[in-house]
C-alpha cells in the first residue's frame, strides 16, 4: 500500500501524503507501453475501463459509477444490528452460566473459549484503541430478475476470481467500541463513516452527511476479526443453535436476534425493519470466529400498495489470523452479499449478488494522541429530526435507470438499501439520470 504519492510533474516537488493509502498495483503498469505509474493512478481515480467491461456494466447496472455506488452503499460501511455494551467485562460473560438455559450456557462457554483463543482477558483488556489499514477488491457479480429471481434473466457481471472488480484501500480507527472512524476509497470514490458514541454517521460523494436512526452501533468490519473484545461482548447474549462444517472445519453456530425495541428505533414512517439476525460460526478446533453472517428484512411502504420487501444477507469468511501484541487478529477474508427484492408481482422480483475480498496490511494498538476529537461527526451532519429521514420526492436513488433495457437494473429493483439512513421513494420516473 502506498501512503505517499510522488510528484511526477515536478521532479523536485514534495510527495503528497494520501489520506487513504492506495494499493501498490495502481502504481504498476501492466501495458507494453509502460505508461508512467502516475498515469495508472490517475486512471484508477478517474475510473477508466475497457470497452468490454464498460459494456457489461452498462448492460446490467447502467454504468460503472452505478455499480460503485451500489457496492459502497451495501458493502462499504454496514453496521451491526444492535449496540454493544462497551462497559461489559469479559469475565462477567461466564457468570452464573449454570443458571441459564442450555442453549445460552453453551453459547457463553463457546464465547469464553473464543476469548482464550484470541489472546485472553488480560491481552484484550490492555487494548484501549486501535488502527488498521488494508486493501479491498469488490464487484457486483450477478443480477437475476423475474419469478424466483434465480432461473430467469440471469446476467453475470464480474468475478473476483478472474481479477475483476474495483480496487481500493481503507483506514480504520477505534477508541473503545463506541468511538470509531472509517475512510474507504474505491476507484476514486470515497466513503467516510464513524461514531462519536452518541450518533453513527455516514458521508458519500452522492449523499450529504447523515446520521443513522436509532442508537449508535459498531461497524461490521470490526467484527470481521479485528475487534475480538466487541465480538465476545456481542455474542455474550446469543444462543447456540447447532453445528456445521465450514471449509472442512467443524464449527459451533451462535445466533443473536435484534430485539423489537431496537428494530422500532431504526424504523420510520416509510421503512419498517422486520428482523435483523446475526450468526457467528466458531471453530471447534481453534475456538476462533471463522464466519460471520447477518441478514435483515425490511419493508418499504408506499401509498396504494402493500409495500416492497428487501432482504439483505451478508456472509463473511474470516481467515489468516496472526498475533499482534498478544491478540489474534484476522488479516484476510471474503464477504458475499445477496440483495433480494420481492413483493408486488413476480416479475418485479430481483436478486443481486456482490463480493468483496480484503486483506489487512497494518494493525496497531493503543495509538498515542488518538483523542475523542478525532471522532467528531461532520459539521454539516443532518439528523432525522432536522430533516433527514424523509426524502423529498425529487430525490432519487443513486442509479442510472432506463426502462427501454429489459436486463438493466431499475431503481425499484436494485438499490443499496441502507435502512438506517433514508426512506425510499419509488414513485418517480425510471428515466431520470441520477448523477
Amino acid at each position: 500500500m502506498r501512503k505517499l504519492c510522488p510528484n511526477y510533474d515536478i521532479p523536485d516537488g514534495l510527495d503528497t501524503v494520501l489520506e487513504v493509502p492506495i494499493p501498490e498495483e495502481m502504481f504498476v503498469s501492466n501495458k507494453p507501453t509502460h505508461h508512467r505509474s502516475w498515469q495508472n493512478m490517475k486512471s484508477w481515480m478517474n475510473m477508466k475501463q475497457s470497452p468490454d467491461q464498460r459494456h457489461s456494466m452498462v448492460a446490467v447496472f447502467g454504468g460503472r459509477n452505478t455499480e460503485i455506488q451500489l457496492l459502497l452503499g451495501v458493502i462499504g460501511a454496514p453496521l451491526i444490528p444492535l449496540p454493544i455494551n462497551h462497559n461489559a467485562d469479559t469475565h462477567s460473560i461466564t457468570k452464573n452460566i449454570k443458571d441459564q438455559p442450555i442453549e445460552a450456557s453453551m453459547a457463553k462457554y463457546i464465547v469464553k473459549q473464543y476469548i482464550a483463543a484470541v489472546g485472553g482477558e488480560k491481552a484484550l483488556g490492555a487494548v484501549d484503541s486501535m488502527y488498521a489499514m488494508g486493501k479491498v477488491r469488490m464487484a457486483a457479480s450477478e443480477f437475476s430478475s423475474g419469478e424466483g429471481s434465480m432461473n430467469n434473466k440471469i446476467v453475470k457481471a464480474r468475478n473476483l476470481r478472474h481479477g475483476d472488480g474495483e480496487v481500493g484501500g481503507f483506514v480504520l480507527w477505534q477508541k473503545r467500541p463506541e468511538l470509531w472512524c472509517l475512510e474507504l476509497v474505491v476507484s476514486g470514490c470515497k466513503i467516510s463513516a464513524g461514531s462519536d458514541g452518541k450518533v453513527a454517521w455516514r458521508q458519500t460523494p452522492w449523499h450529504p452527511s447523515h446520521a443513522s436512526r436509532g442508537p449508535p452501533r459498531p461497524l461490521r468490519r470490526f467484527l470481521q476479526g479485528l475487534d475480538p473484545r466487541s465480538t465476545a461482548n456481542l455474542f455474550a447474549n446469543s444462543v447456540c443453535i447447532g453445528e456445521k462444517p465450514i471449509n472442512d472445519e467443524d464449527c459451533f453456530i451462535l445466533k443473536l436476534e435484534a430485539e423489537p425495541p431496537t428494530l422500532r428505533a431504526r424504523s420510520s414512517s416509510n421503512v419498517e425493519i422486520i428482523r435483523h439476525t446475526v450468526w457467528g460460526c466458531f471453530s471447534q478446533r481453534t475456538g476462533l470466529l471463522i464466519q460471520l453472517e447477518d441478514s435483515h428484512l425490511l419493508r418499504i411502504n408506499s401509498p396504494g400498495s402493500d409495500g416492497v420487501f428487501w432482504e439483505t444477507t451478508m456472509e463473511s469468511l474470516i481467515q489468516d489470523y496472526r498475533t499482534v501484541d498478544g491478540v489474534n487478529i484476522a488479516h484476510a477474508g471474503k464477504t458475499c452479499v445477496s440483495l433480494f427484492r420481492f413483493g408486488e408481482n413476480s416479475e418485479s422480483h430481483s436478486r443481486t449478488r456482490m463480493e468483496e475480498v480484503w486483506t489487512i496490511e497494518e494493525v496497531d494498538f493503543n495509538i498515542k494522541g488518538l483523542s475523542t476529537d478525532c471522532f467528531l461527526p461532520p459539521g454539516d451532519l443532518k439528523k432525522e429530526e432536522e430533516g433527514f429521514g424523509i426524502v423529498p420526492s425529487n430525490v432519487r436513488l443513486p442509479f442510472k435507470l432506463r426502462n427501454d433495457q429489459p436486463n438493466r437494473v431499475k431503481g425499484s429493483k436494485v438499490v443499496a438499501i441502507d435502512d438506517d439512513e433514508r426512506d425510499d421513494d419509488e414513485s418517480s420516473s425510471d428515466d431520470d439520470d441520477l448523477f
